[in-house]
């Protein structure tokens, strides 16, 4: 892996990011509308065709966003039709970020058996 490389996902990954930060200091969208909005424009992209360019220029930079994460849910839906048919569209997202999902819960269970958890006074 060159240098460039990291160049690119810094760039790139930074870039949605920014558009997040952007997003949480100059309108009054919420928090939870800023992500799913993000999840929302991944599958939209990936649903488009549009996603995966950005994927193989910045690798890791646009595949661990949360863009990244309704990109992989779009992949899974497109995959699972073709197999399955219509019942593909219902399963093929869970099917597609069922690791994630695991892992996700997973270390969050085991960093909630390591620290006690709370709220901050």
């Amino acid at each position: 892996m060159e240098v460039l490389d990291y160049v690119k996902a810094f760039a790139v990954g930074g870039l949605i990011c920014a558009i997040g930060q952007i997003l949480v200091d100059k309108t009054k969208l919420t928090p939870a509308r800023i992500l799913t909005s993000f999840v929302v424009a991944g599958v939209l992209l990936g649903a488009l065709g549009l996603y995966e360019p950005i994927v193989k220029f910045a690798g890791a930079g646009a595949t661990v966003p949360l863009t990244g994460f309704g990109n992989n849910l779009a992949k899974g839906v497109k995959k699972a039709v073709e197999q399955k048919g219509l019942l593909g569209a219902f399963t093929g997202g869970f099917t597609a970020a069922a690791g994630g999902l695991a892992a996700a819960v997973f270390f969050g269970y085991l960093v909630a058996l390591l620290f006690k958890p709370g709220a901050k006074k």
